[in-house]
């Protein structure tokens, strides 16, 4: 019996497999590609484009001002639709390709799914080197792809037409993977792209794509249920893995159940709202105080779907020498994290079965009502960070808590880098879950703005990207704004003007070194000027006004929530004024210095070097 085929280019077929493929978000069948943002150039624009050109009714293509910026809204997407459905970002080969590391690096820090495609030398060899190719002198198989290795969860180099038959599924399986999930890449070879094979037929069928959910062993999880009972001031911290597993509102029930509280980490917060009666706030650097110090009375400290990164846990120093740890995750790199009772699988099966395991206990009394009380004062502490004054520069506080006041419930608030993820991880209450996104695994500047186009095309109507955001990462990568003029995805911009780069040069005093090349007036510059924000937004198409006050900032927000485009507000910030933490982080302290207030800072860092847990 003969095997049908089609016979396609190697283009045409990765193309047409991907219009085949199939995700299900709730109960309704949606292509699992929802899009592609392509820059075409030497590598992709003959083969590839031709492809894409030919069903762009069914696949639609965005043309992005930048690889990296289109690469991280894909990843924005991504994170909007809680890894259920994907977009692809594609480039041409050399310097297309290398602009697209960061947002790979992005997705990979954040376990976010993206699909690369970028352009590679001839397979053939032939015309080398072509232009763009960087050469090795003794391996020629090496190109600037290759820098993808470090920073995907798959990596293949198509040279061969017949590859993707095996190498697709494979890199969607490794995206889906709640496990493994992160972004893949695929190098295509000039001429490979163009050459024509006979794919079997059956290569096309449709195919629905679910995200696994596994569940626990059994051992592990009475090891849990058994060390949890023990807990006298138990404590929940809710990681990006309780969003992505859906598993919020299941946490959230079974913390009200046992009463234990929730406290969350930067990508974890917003999987409950603010006012939920298990919630007592942030935890970590940028953390609450009131989520501090519960972190460091726990004995028993239930972690579900976190990497525990160094801003949760106060570089290890946030917890107690003798807290217990019970880690839930779906990555067994990450539940066997600080010798923890390891629990592999996901959030929302393990922590139903746990619940089940645990018959009638609950968490002593007081933990709740302790932590209802820590929770009242920290909220206290915001209010008077944010209350309106009349000094002579708002404050970040000030300034978030007139956009949070504005914010629709179902609008998105957005950050990553610079002064704001420190100030909204405090000051933002979350009205509706799953509507923030600080993007602080790889703290990407410029992820903001093109995050918001990607937030814009998930959300499709249905609320309003609102990106907060400072001067520095705004000059950083701003293009996306004049994307989203050209395509309709709405997006808010509030620029805090705080003169560069105000929370680095934050950190710089901090650890006794002079103001050094942060702040625009500590550059060497010819003259320290601003820029016009407000001209260059309108220049992109954007709507825009400067505010002199709060009460202008008030008054523009009820304003840009009425505008038919992106929007763009910006004001006058104390490069300053902070809200105040109280978690420890470990960085570099120069061990030998003439400056005393260096010598300070190196034996404050030693003193938080001892507080932290090593090997335990």
């Amino acid at each position: 019996m003969s095997r049908q085929t089609v016979r396609l280019t190697m283009a045409q077929a990765l193309v047409r497999y991907l219009c085949n493929q199939f995700t299900e978000i709730d109960g309704e069948r949606v292509p699992l590609f929802a899009g592609v943002f392509g820059i075409f150039g030497h590598g992709n624009v003959t083969c590839l484009s031709e492809a894409l050109e030919a069903v762009q009714d069914q696949l639609p293509t965005w043309r992005g001002q930048n690889e990296q910026s289109m690469a991280l809204a894909a990843v924005a997407f991504a994170k909007a639709k809680r890894r259920r459905q994907l977009m692809v970002a594609a480039t041409s080969i050399g310097p297309g390709a290398t602009n697209m590391v960061t947002a790979a690096g992005t997705a990979h820090a954040n376990r976010l799914p993206v699909l690369l495609l970028a352009g590679d030398i001839f397979a053939n060899r032939v015309p080398d080197p072509v232009m763009q190719q960087v050469e090795h002198f003794t391996d020629p198989t090496v190109t600037v792809n290759d820098a993808f290795k470090a920073v995907t969860r798959y990596w293949d180099r198509i040279v061969l037409p017949e590859q993707i038959i095996s190498s697709l599924p494979q890199a969607i399986g490794a995206m889906l993977d709640p496990a493994d999930c992160g972004p893949a890449f695929l190098g295509l070879a000039q001429d490979t792209q163009e050459l024509a094979y006979d794919y079997p037929s059956a290569f096309f069928e449709p195919t629905v794509w679910r995200v696994p959910r596994p569940r626990p062993d059994r051992t592990k999880l009475a090891e849990a249920v058994a060390l949890l009972k023990t807990a006298k001031r138990p404590l929940i911290i809710s990681g990006g893995g309780v969003r992505y597993s859906l598993a919020g509102e299941t946490v959230a029930d079974f913390a009200v159940k046992r009463g234990i509280p929730i406290i969350e980490t930067i990508a974890g917060k917003g999987t409950v709202t603010h006012d939920h009666p298990a919630h007592a706030g942030p935890i970590g650097i940028v953390g609450s105080t009131s989520a501090n110090a519960l972190a460091q009375d726990a004995d028993v400290i239930l972690a579900v779907g976190t990497r525990l990164m160094d801003f949760t846990t106060g570089s290890w120093t946030a917890f107690s020498p003798n807290a217990r740890f019970v880690s839930i995750n779906t990555a067994r790199y990450d539940a066997t994290k600080h010798r923890a009772v390891a629990v592999v699988g996901d959030a929302l099966e393990t922590v139903s079965e746990l619940d089940q395991a645990l018959g009638d206990w609950k968490a002593p009394e007081g933990q709740m009502k302790r932590a209802k009380q820590l929770f009242a004062e920290w909220n206290r502490i915001v209010d008077k960070h944010q209350v309106v004054t009349n000094g002579p520069v708002p404050t970040y506080a000030q300034v978030v808590g007139i956009v949070n006041q504005f914010a629709k419930p179902n609008d998105t608030l957005i950050a990553a880098a610079g002064g704001t993820p420190g100030e909204v991880m405090k000051g933002w209450r979350v009205k509706d879950p799953n509507t923030f996104d600080c993007e602080f695994g790889f703290s990407c500047m410029g992820y903001e703005l093109a995050a918001g186009w990607g937030h814009a095309m998930a959300k499709n109507g249905e609320g309003t990207p609102i990106v907060m955001l400072g001067d520095g990462t705004y000059m950083m990568m701003n293009s996306d704004i004049y994307s989203t003029i050209l395509t309709g995805h709405k997006m808010i911009v509030v620029v805090c003007d705080n003169g560069g780069y105000a929370v680095i040069n934050r950190l710089q005093q901090f650890k006794g070194v002079p103001e050094f090349n942060n702040l625009i007036k500590d550059c060497r510059v010819k003259q320290a000027f601003g820029v016009d924000f407000v001209k260059h937004a309108e220049s992109m198409g954007a709507l825009a006004r400067r505010c002199e006050s709060l009460a202008d900032l008030k008054s523009a927000m009820e304003w840009a929530q009425t505008t038919d485009r992106t929007t763009l507000i910006t004001l006058a910030t104390d490069a300053y004024a902070w809200v105040p933490g109280d978690a420890d982080w470990d960085v570099g302290v120069p061990e030998v210095s003439d400056r005393p207030s260096v010598q300070k800072a190196r034996a404050h860092q030693e003193e938080i070097r001892k507080k932290q847990r090593v090997g335990v």
